[in-house]
């Protein structure tokens, strides 16, 4: 399952959107699906450069469409990102990348492999999921990684998940400014070979509203079931 905020810039008159998931797929042979953040320049450059590089006739050029692993897609992402910021930095004149930063989560399935989920740095090296690090966060995450971290089951069904990126996704709106609605959600079923169920969920989304606001008042009712801290004061004798 994929989820991604679509906020770029957030200020008291700056807030622009744009989709941070983008899906290659060719029924029957290949999924992969690629989900982003950091510099929009950077990332909007590297997309556009796997696009581009599909409807190119050089054979030197690889192409996302057929490469014969996910391994080889991650690399050929990873070497997209490395030569799209080294050359941004470079024309621009300035010493440093970092500012032209961007982070990728890739996964999917191609025909004759397994299903595989990739994290991209910018420096265009990667790192696989695993049992013991089964899921991914890129960007703004540090208010909503708590949740995932203490309600994962690796047995979830698809509802369920969606639920949990959903209220994952509520406590980092609520904190951050620089993460906003709408959400993007897409599923993938392994050994299907085709893209699975997808939603876009805005701020009127009534399930969105019911599981924010239901979100709120579990965490308040919670909260004030917790036995108060006695150790305050000290006794008298």
């Amino acid at each position: 399952m994929f989820m991604s905020d679509t906020r770029t810039n957030a200020g008291v008159d700056n807030i622009s959107s744009f989709r941070k998931m983008y899906t290659w797929e060719r029924p029957g042979d290949r999924i992969i699906t690629l989900l982003s953040a950091g510099n929009l320049a950077t990332t909007q450059t590297v997309v556009s450069m796997l696009e581009e590089r599909h409807k190119t006739t050089e054979e030197r050029d690889p192409d996302i469409y057929e490469v014969p692993s996910m391994f080889k897609a991650a690399k050929l992402v990873g070497d997209t990102v490395r030569s799209v910021i080294r050359e941004i930095a470079d024309g621009g004149g300035f010493k440093s990348e970092a500012s032209f930063g961007a982070t990728f989560i890739l996964g999917g399935q191609i025909a004759g492999g397994e299903t595989r989920m990739y994290l991209i740095y910018p420096e265009g090296n990667f790192i696989e999921a695993t049992d013991d690090n089964p899921f991914f966060q890129i960007g703004e995450h540090k208010y909503g990684k708590p949740i995932l971290v203490r309600a994962y089951d690796p047995d979830m069904s698809f509802e369920e998940a969606a639920k949990l990126l959903i209220v994952s996704f509520d406590s980092t709106l609520k904190s951050n400014l620089s993460v906003g609605l709408p959400l993007d959600i897409q599923t993938y079923v392994s050994n299907s070979l085709e893209r699975g169920a997808e939603r876009r969920l805005m701020a009127s989304d009534p399930y969105y509203q019911e599981i924010s606001e239901g979100w709120s008042e579990a965490l308040r009712e919670a909260f004030q079931r917790l036995p108060n801290y006695e150790g305050l004061y000290k006794s008298n004798s």
